[in-house]
C-alpha cells in the first residue's frame, strides 16, 4: 500500500519523531464520531475493510522514498529515517468496531496502538476510508426505512465523486440495507446483486418505443424491466402492456412520480399485468422516498442515485483521529485537547451497548452490555477473518430494528444516551489539571 497516500505533515511528524528519539514510544489514537451529521440521529460504520487492507500492506517503496529526501522540509533529516522507511511495516494493533454498528456522537469507532510513527503515519487514510463508506450506509439505512419494506437500490456511480466510489459506495450502500446495486464491479468483487436492464438511449435506438421494448424482452425475459418516460409515461405504459409478458415491471424516471404511478399502475392493471411492479427512480431521497409513499404511490420499488452516492444532505462529518495515550517504558501519559469547540478525550477506551444507553469507558473497564470495540489486528497480524459483507449488512438490519423509533425518524431526535464511565470522568479531570497546571 503506498507509503505516500497521506497529508504530508503525517511523515514530517514521522521524520520528527524518529530524530527526536521517540520512534519506540507506544502510541494510541482513536477515530472517533466527534460530532453527527446534519439530519442524522445515529451513523452505520463502514469501511473496516478497507483499513486493514491498508494496514497489513503499508509500506514505501524505493522510488517513494526518493521523492521524499528531494522534498525541502526533509533536507534536515538523517539518512537513517529513510533507512527506516526501508522496511516499515504496521507492527501494532486495530480495535474496532464491526461493520454495520450504529454509532453516535462522541464515539470511538476504532482505536490504534502501535510505535508512534505507525499510528502516526494512517491518519490521512484511516479517516477517508471510514467517514466515506459510513456516510453512505447511513444515507441507505435511511433511504431504506423511508421506503417501509419496499426494495432500494443503489443507482449512483455515475455520479460517484469517482469511478472507485461508486464501488466502495455501493458496498457500504448494501451494509444500509439496499437490496442491490447497478454497479457491476461491486457486484463481481462483493458478491452484491446488481440490477438494472436498459436506459433511454436503447430505447431511442429504435424507430418505435413498441419495438424497443419487444427486443429487450427477447434479451432479458422475466428480469425485463421497461423504461417507459423517454417520450410519455403514459403512452410508454399502453406499449409496455401491449408488449406483456415476458417483463418483472417498468420504470418511471422523471416526472410527477405520484400522479403517473398511479394511471401506470391503472394501464398495467387493466391489460392483465397486475403482477407486473412499478419502479422509481430519478433525484430521489429518503424525503421524497417517504412522501411518495404517505400519499399514497403505487411504486413497488426505488433506484436512488445522486443523493445516496454523494451522500448529498450530508456529505461530510465531524470524524477525528486523535492521540489519546502514549506509553514511553512503561509509563502512560495520558493526552487530550482542551481548545474550544474541539476538545478530545483522553485514555483507550472501550463503548458498551446496553439497552437505551451507551457508556464510553475505559480501555480494560468492565461494563453492562456488549463491547463495541473488538481486536482486529494484533501485533500487526489479522486476529481473525473479517465477517462476510452480508453478517455486516445483517447486524446494521438488527442493531436498526433495536434502536428507538424516534431514532429511525427522518428528523433529528433527542440523542440517544451516550455517557462517560465514572473511571474515564476521572481520568478526564486529572488530564485536564495535569496538562493545565
Amino acid at each position: 500500500m503506498n507509503g505516500l497516500l497521506t497529508d504530508l505533515y503525517e511523515l514530517t511528524m514521522a521524520a520528527g519523531y524518529f530524530e527526536a528519539g521517540k520512534a519506540e514510544e507506544k502510541a494510541t489514537f482513536e477515530l472517533t464520531i466527534r460530532r453527527l451529521p446534519e439530519h442524522r440521529n445515529y451513523v452505520i460504520a463502514a469501511g473496516l475493510p478497507q483499513v486493514v487492507d491498508y494496514l497489513l500492506n503499508l509500506s514505501f517503496s524505493a522510488e517513494e522514498i526518493d521523492y521524499l529526501r528531494g522534498l525541502p522540509q526533509f533536507r534536515g533529516v538523517s539518512g537513517a529515517f529513510f533507512d527506516y522507511l526501508r522496511s516499515f511495516r504496521f507492527t501494532g494493533d486495530l480495535f474496532a468496531v464491526p461493520e454495520g454498528t450504529p454509532l453516535f456522537a462522541g464515539e470511538p469507532a476504532l482505536g490504534i496502538r502501535a510505535p508512534i510513527i505507525e499510528a502516526q503515519i494512517p491518519e490521512t487514510y484511516l479517516l477517508a476510508a471510514i467517514t466515506f463508506p459510513t456516510l453512505i450506509a447511513s444515507k441507505a439505512a435511511r433511504s431504506v426505512e423511508a421506503a417501509a419494506g419496499r426494495p432500494v437500490v443503489e443507482f449512483g456511480t455515475r455520479r460517484a465523486h469517482t469511478a472507485e466510489a461508486g464501488v466502495l459506495g455501493a458496498r457500504a450502500a448494501f451494509i444500509g440495507g439496499c437490496a442491490g446495486t447497478s454497479n457491476t464491479l461491486a457486484g463481481f468483487r462483493y458478491g452484491i446483486p446488481v440490477m438494472g436492464t436498459a436506459a433511454h438511449s436503447w430505447v431511442m435506438s429504435f424507430p418505435g418505443e413498441l419495438e424497443a421494448f419487444r427486443q429487450l424482452q427477447r434479451v432479458l425475459g422475466e428480469s425485463t424491466v421497461q423504461l417507459i418516460d423517454t417520450y410519455d409515461p403514459i403512452e410508454g405504459a399502453r406499449r409496455a402492456a401491449q408488449a406483456g409478458r415476458p417483463m418483472w415491471g417498468v420504470r418511471l424516471d422523471s416526472g410527477d412520480h405520484l400522479g403517473v404511478s398511479r394511471q401506470v399502475r391503472a394501464i398495467l392493471d387493466e391489460a392483465g399485468l397486475r403482477d407486473a411492479k412499478i419502479m422509481a427512480s430519478g433525484d430521489l431521497d429518503e424525503y421524497r422516498i417517504r412522501d411518495l409513499l404517505a400519499a399514497g404511490a403505487p411504486i413497488d420499488a426505488f433506484g436512488v442515485g445522486t443523493q445516496l452516492a454523494t451522500s448529498g444532505d450530508a456529505p461530510s462529518m465531524g470524524a477525528i483521529y486523535k492521540l489519546v495515550e502514549v506509553d514511553i517504558h512503561g509509563i502512560k501519559r495520558f493526552t487530550a485537547k482542551f481548545s474550544e469547540d474541539k476538545i478530545s478525550v483522553p485514555g483507550a477506551k472501550q463503548v458498551f451497548r446496553d439497552v437505551g444507553r451507551d457508556v464510553i469507558a475505559r480501555s480494560g473497564e468492565c461494563g453492562k452490555g456488549e463491547a463495541l470495540l473488538r481486536p482486529v489486528i494484533l501485533g500487526g497480524r489479522l486476529v481473525e477473518p473479517l465477517p462476510a459483507l452480508e453478517q455486516a449488512r445483517r447486524r446494521a438490519a438488527d442493531s436498526l430494528a433495536a434502536l428507538a423509533p424516534s431514532l429511525r425518524q427522518l428528523e433529528v431526535a433527542e440523542p440517544r444516551a451516550v455517557i462517560y464511565s465514572r473511571e474515564l470522568r476521572m481520568l478526564i479531570e486529572q488530564t485536564r489539571r495535569n496538562l493545565l497546571a
